[in-house]
């Protein structure tokens, strides 16, 4: 059977907007990137909140729900500001006090309900089961798919927070995990907008995503996720995409009519 040439020119194509994805990850890593900027909010109380306290990173993880990344990083301090506190005794045994906190005028959060919850029920795991300190989740040596997987026993941190939470923890903390193999990109409106229009996947599926992912980066798949998000929330926007700027711009075949359906924010 003769090779089919435009199934190897798109693949040409596809290895090479790896390359440029990776280098990209790679420069992220080594500059300890956060989320935005080298922080989490642009702000300088928040950020240092998240920096020192690992419950609140926990906690911001939660936040990172539907509303913009600064916003939802931010969350934690602004709930501190509110309640006077974030010990964590007080957000298990008073969902009242944290209830009215967020649904207090102007609202703290967009799932007014669901969050404070959330917060609540993750404060009484923390004490119950991690001895009041997030950290012990993610000592150093632990494989990334352990820590994935202690993540995602939290209400309201699935597969997409735990993928996050865990590139942020060896990025930007430096904590050193192990078994980089299991680690994921986030199916995230942004990546998943990236790896479509650039080829890397054809499918908009969980599925999909995860196996271009391993593809394309197979010792290390998550030093995808924060290249591909910011490629996709700085350029390649959801309209006029800015092709020429972007960091992909040179091997992507600027397939800029796929818009993957559904919003997302972290």
């Amino acid at each position: 059977m003769a090779p089919d040439f435009a199934d190897a020119a798109g693949e040409v194509s596809r290895h090479a907007v790896f390359e440029a994805l990776i280098a990209y990850g790679r420069e992220l890593e080594a500059q300890g990137v956060a989320q935005v900027g080298s922080g989490f909010t642009g702000r300088k109380d928040p950020d240092a909140l998240l920096q020192e306290d690992p419950n609140a990173f926990l906690l911001g993880v939660l936040f990172t729900q539907g509303i913009p990344a600064e916003r939802a990083w931010a969350g934690p301090w602004e709930l501190k500001q509110r309640l006077g506190t974030l010990d964590l005794h007080v957000l298990a045994s008073d969902p009242e006090a944290v209830a009215a906190a967020f649904q207090t005028p102007p609202m703290l959060h967009r799932f007014k309900n669901t969050l404070p919850k959330w917060i609540s029920a993750a404060a009484a795991r923390l004490l119950a089961e991690w001895g009041g300190d997030a950290a012990a989740i993610w000592p150093d040596g632990t494989s990334m798919a352990v820590v994935s997987e202690r993540l995602s026993r939290f209400d309201g941190i699935g597969r997409k927070k735990a993928a996050m939470a865990t590139q942020i923890l060896m990025r930007h903390f430096r904590v050193d995990l192990a078994g980089l193999e299991s680690g994921q990109v986030a199916y995230d409106i942004h990546v998943r907008r990236v790896f479509l229009r650039s080829g890397l996947a054809h499918e908009d599926s969980l599925a999909a995503i995860e196996q271009a992912a391993r593809e394309g980066a197979p010792e290390s798949p998550g030093v995808l996720d924060i290249a591909a998000w910011l490629v996709g929330r700085e350029t390649c926007r959801p309209r006029n995409p800015d092709c020429d700027r972007c960091r992909l711009g040179g091997p992507c075949p600027r397939l800029v009519s796929i818009t993957p359906r559904g919003v997302g924010a972290r």
